[in-house]
């Protein structure tokens, strides 16, 4: 049910939802954007290597991928409903008293109960932040459609709401990491009062649209959720996300943060000026959630992603080749426009290609879950790698993982004219030739109708 003609910022669910996922933002953002220094830092943090790093990483990855996928077949199921939104904010708002009480003491302790303490961690972090992260978004999407606003605007927001934090993160682990968690907290309580108690009239007239039994039928069945493990196509762009957008957290969240803070004179400074640049990049990168949009619609969804993984390879092999901090700060600022131009065409991809009724399934399976699974087997394996060879070598093999990567898209990722099962999408060009084209015929239909 689309608003049609309702200003964006005028529209109920557009707010809704751009407030929503902005406080979902802060809350995961306050803590995760030091997640890594809190691991390895030997003096405000825990002192771990990075293998030892990687190994948490892997196994928050393996965890939040089986929950993920849970959360796309439930939330396919749901529709427009909010149950498991609410639940996911409930377990944000625990993250302070968590991670101070159970995780931090049992990472302290070592051997068994740390392991224990990895475990409980990745199933408290995934449900509640890493797999939660894929269901928001895909909420939101569901949203764009079904309330007349564009989703890349609404998305914006969190990645404002993530770089407002950002600003303050590194300071706040400079005094103390729990500072961090317990704002989380308070950020997902902000989630719970959006999401359990803002709704606006149109949602509720469309739940109720729902509710009717003799309506025909929005949400797929289990068999059709399922069948989507079966689609080849869909196997394709899996293969190319696992060695692409899976850098997202090993490269920029399990190994950047650290060897960025290293070039300069003390950790402390090191910490406030990557709180500072990892803000500066996101505030940008919400602003490119408003322009990727509009680069889709001149290049296409598949020109798109293509164009992101260009733009991962450059950044990642540029960071071993520069290595002051000045330098290192411009590339980093690339991230701006790689982050929309791999989430944005992707859950497009999904629409045009695949049934719309499945976009929450696809999106987790296609490219939250690829990415996971490319994290739960490379984090160890590069942490290992980032040991004993250095961060710069290790840097110039992920990058070249990427181009690989961007050569095998190239052949297997669909054009926007193939296999279209969903919503089709036409470029601007193609948009303004055929209106061109029917003007023209009306024209001459016109001349025809003259007095001879």
């Amino acid at each position: 049910m689309a608003i049609k003609g309702a200003k964006t910022y005028r529209n109920p669910s557009y707010l809704e939802s751009s407030f929503g996922i902005f406080m979902f933002f802060c809350s995961w953002g306050i803590w995760w954007s030091f997640f890594s220094r809190w691991l390895t830092d030997p003096t405000k943090g825990l002192g771990m290597t990075a293998q030892q790093q990687g190994t948490i990483y892997s196994i928050n990855s393996a965890v939040t991928l089986i929950i993920m996928f849970v959360y796309g077949v439930l939330q396919d199921n749901l529709g427009i409903k909010r149950r498991l939104v609410i639940v996911v904010s409930c377990i944000a708002a625990c993250v302070g008293p968590f991670a101070q009480f159970i995780y931090t003491p049992m990472l302290k302790a070592g051997g068994t109960t740390r392991f224990i303490g990895v475990l409980i961690g990745s199933v408290v972090l995934s449900a509640g932040f890493m797999a939660g992260c894929s269901l928001f978004e895909a909420l939101t999407e569901r949203y764009s459609r079904h309330f007349g606003f564009e989703y890349g605007q609404s998305r914006a927001w969190g990645s404002f709401g993530y770089a407002v934090v950002a600003l303050i993160a590194g300071p706040l682990f400079n005094i103390d990491m729990r500072l961090n968690f317990w704002l989380g907290s308070l950020f997902g309580l902000g989630m719970i009062c959006v999401y359990a108690f803002w709704r606006p009239a149109e949602q509720k007239e469309e739940l109720k649209k729902e509710a009717d039994p003799n309506a025909p039928r929005t949400n797929p069945t289990v068999k059709e959720m399922v069948s989507v493990l079966g689609m080849g196509s869909l196997w394709a762009l899996i293969i190319f996300m696992f060695f692409t957008n899976t850098f997202y957290t090993v490269f920029d969240q399990q190994m950047f943060p650290n060897y960025y803070t290293s070039l300069f004179a003390t950790t402390a400074q090191g910490n406030n000026w990557y709180s500072v640049l990892n803000a500066a990049e996101v505030f940008c990168e919400s602003a490119m959630m408003g322009i990727v949009p509009v680069i889709m619609d001149h290049i296409g969804v598949r020109n798109s992603l293509l164009l992101g993984a260009v733009v991962m390879c450059l950044r990642i092999g540029l960071c071993g080749v520069f290595h002051d901090p000045v330098m290192i700060s411009v590339v980093k600022m690339f991230h701006a426009i790689e982050t929309p131009l791999f989430s944005l065409p992707a859950f497009r991809y999904f629409t045009l290609h695949y049934d719309t009724k499945l976009s929450a399934t696809l999106y987790m399976v296609g490219f939250q879950i690829a990415s996971q699974l490319g994290q739960v087997i490379m984090s160890n394996p590069l942490g290992l790698l980032r040991d004993r060879v250095g961060a710069r070598p290790t840097f110039f093999i992920i990058s070249g993982i990427v181009l690989l990567a961007l050569i095998y898209g190239y052949f297997v990722i669909k054009k926007d004219d193939q296999q279209v099962g969903g919503d089709p999408f036409i470029r601007i060009k193609d948009r303004k030739a055929a209106e061109a084209q029917g003007e023209a015929i009306q024209a001459e239909a016109a001349n025809d109708q003259l007095p001879a």
